[in-house]
This record gives C-alpha cells, sequence and structure tokens, in this order.
C-alpha cells in the first residue's frame, strides 16, 4: 500500500536533504546572485566586488572536544581551513581576496587559550594571501560557531561561473584529490596498521589541516590567454569532492563529462595504501582537497596545464546530460569500457538521513 505524501506543512529538513533546500531557499533571492560560489555585486570604476559566507560548528567541521571525543584539528589549524575554505571560494569565482569578518558564537566556558589560537592561525592564513580581517562580532551560544565572509574583487570580465562549460571542453583540475580525506583518517585512526612512510603520513595530515586555496592559479589563467577568449570560463572549488564539483558544473551548465579514471589525480599515498575502489571512492568524493575544477577550451588546456605543476586534464565535457567515469580501450572507442555513472547523492550532504 503506498502511503498518502505528508502535507508541506510537515516535512522536515533531513525529508528533502541540502539540494531541496537549497533549491526553495534560492526562489527568496535574485537569480542572477545565487546558484555559483558567491554572489557578485558590481563596484565602480572596473570592479565587481565578490562574497562569500561559510559557517563551521563543533562536532561537524571540527571537534573542540565538547561535541566529539576524538580531537583531530588544533584550534590553530581550525582557524587555517576556516579561512582557507573562504579564499577557495573567492579563487573559484576568479576573484581576489580583499578582507574578511568574523562571526564567533561560543560557550563562556571555551578557553580563551583556543580562542586566540584559533584566530592566529585564521590571521596566519589571511597574511599568507595578501588579506587581512577587518571585523566580525562574538556572541554567546550552547555550541561553537564560526561564520566567516570573505570579500574579493574581479574585473567582470573575468569572473569564473560553474554555468560557463561548453561542450567540448577540457575538465581540468589543479591537483591531487582524496590526499585530505586519507590525511582525516589517519588522524582518526593513528594505531591503525599503515604501510606509509612518517613523513607520507604526515603528507596527507598537512593536507587535511592546512589546505592551500588556489589562488595562485589566477595569473597563470592570464599567462595562457584565457582572458583574451571571447567566452567565459567554468570553474569551482573542490571542497566538496572532485565529483560535486563536476557534477555542479554539468547541472549549471547543461552538459554532461566523461572522465577518464586513468586520470584522475589519485595521490600516490593513497593508491599505495588503499585498495584501488578505495582510492577512487576518496578521489572522487573525499572532499576538503580545495583544488580548482576548471573546464577550458581544448586548445588551451595544455598549455595551462604546463604551466601549473600538478595539474592534469581528467576529461570532457560531452552533449549527454551525465556525468560518466571510466577507461578508454585501446581500440580507441568513444565509450568506456566498465563505465559508471557520478551523482550528487553519493558525497556528503547536510540533512542526509544517516
Amino acid at each position: 500500500m503506498v502511503s498518502e505524501p505528508k502535507p508541506e506543512s510537515e516535512l522536515v529538513v533531513q525529508e528533502i536533504g541540502e539540494q531541496g533546500l537549497l533549491r526553495r531557499l534560492q526562489s527568496y533571492c535574485p537569480p542572477e546572485m545565487v546558484g555559483d560560489d558567491a554572489a557578485v555585486l558590481a563596484l565602480p570604476p572596473d570592479q565587481d566586488l565578490v562574497v562569500t559566507t561559510d559557517v563551521l560548528v563543533d562536532g561537524v567541521h571540527f571537534s573542540l572536544g565538547l561535541a566529539l571525543p576524538q580531537q583531530t584539528t588544533s584550534p590553530t589549524d581550525v582557524g587555517w581551513r576556516a579561512i582557507a575554505a573562504n579564499l577557495s571560494d573567492l579563487a573559484a569565482m576568479g576573484a581576489r581576496p580583499v578582507g574578511l569578518t568574523i562571526g564567533l558564537s561560543l560557550p563562556g566556558t571555551v578557553p580563551v587559550a583556543w580562542v586566540e589560537a584559533l584566530y592566529q592561525g585564521m590571521a596566519a592564513c589571511a597574511a599568507a594571501y595578501g588579506t587581512a580581517i577587518v571585523g566580525g562580532d562574538i556572541c554567546r551560544s550552547p555550541v561553537v560557531t564560526l561564520g566567516i565572509t570573505a570579500l574579493g574583487q574581479v574585473h567582470p570580465q573575468r569572473v569564473l561561473r560553474r554555468s560557463a562549460a561548453q561542450v567540448g571542453d577540457a575538465i581540468v583540475v589543479t591537483g591531487e584529490h582524496g590526499a585530505s580525506r586519507a590525511g582525516l583518517e589517519r588522524l582518526l585512526s593513528p594505531d591503525d596498521p599503515c604501510p606509509l612512510s612518517v613523513g607520507q603520513q604526515q603528507r596527507l595530515i598537512q593536507a587535511h589541516q592546512r589546505p592551500r586555496p588556489r589562488l595562485d592559479v589566477l595569473p597563470l589563467l592570464e599567462a595562457v590567454g584565457v582572458w583574451q577568449l571571447d567566452r567565459p570560463i567554468a570553474a569551482m572549488d573542490s571542497s566538496d569532492g572532485l565529483a560535486d564539483a563536476v557534477l555542479q558544473i554539468c547541472q549549471a551548465s547543461g552538459v554532461g563529462a566523461l572522465l577518464e579514471r586513468s586520470r584522475l589525480p589519485t595521490p600516490p599515498e593513497v593508491a599505495q595504501w588503499q585498495s584501488a575502489e578505495q582510492a577512487l571512492t576518496w578521489t572522487l568524493y573525499g572532499g576538503e582537497d580545495f583544488e580548482l575544477v576548471l573546464c577550458l577550451p581544448e586548445a588551451i588546456a595544455p598549455a595551462f596545464v604546463a604551466q601549473c605543476p600538478g595539474a592534469a586534464i581528467i576529461g570532457y565535457t560531452t552533449s549527454a546530460l551525465e556525468v560518466v567515469v571510466g577507461d578508454r580501450s585501446q581500440s580507441g572507442e568513444s565509450q568506456p569500457r566498465d563505465a559508471s555513472y557520478l551523482s550528487l547523492q553519493q558525497g556528503f550532504q547536510h540533512f542526509d538521513e544517516a
């Protein structure tokens, strides 16, 4: 017997999921200002203001030791990661940072030293990328919550958008994926057997605790002549996973994608440590690597890859409205062998039921 659907008034958030909630909330916003990594506001004389906000919560994004039994990230690293996440969103829009504001809610029982270490990490990351904390607010709360707004600037003709991919574009990633997830695994289970050297493990842990927003990519795009093209360029950061970024770009642009499994940027340490299946899962869905995923014209993509150490072409956009990952056969068949189809539901989503 088929049950009657719940009345709209009785639905709870987990029943419609993150994407369903986003669709509803976006209906209350100007359509030209939602759907990308940040909102773009026009400013004279030749720059747009780019604004992005992230919220981090104890027990979800980090552990102060109040909500989770194990602290995997020091307060200094929490601060660094929080700023890096926002700067990565600016990079994904083609913007350079101007300043940051911080909103901090916390219980009165949090040690002052923890708060100072948090701000030390934030200030260090901001300074490393030529910007600074310029304001904010604090208030009392039963749980530590960090809200960060980053302000950036970009020439209107150089805004990167998810919706700008075209059929036949090369899909380019700026670095490895899966390293942050692997680093988190070592932090969560430090006593588990691991074939990696101490140095290899530390590199993975560093990738998780101290991600590097790819603002360095912007001058490289200029160097290879991207801004001389008569079309916009699609981009997104991979904070929610490589698969998520490709899927979001394709969805926004009305295209599909073919990713070649052999070209996916799995860190060598992960391939050495984990099974091929697990390594592939972490590469596609691990998240928090904070690299950029770009869709570039096929004629210009190799020049960009040559200029950007660690970058790689991992596939191409297609006219089919699906994202496929597989291996090309030696005979050059148009369809990959052992193809699988990617979806947003396979990655992390807030409000998914456990």
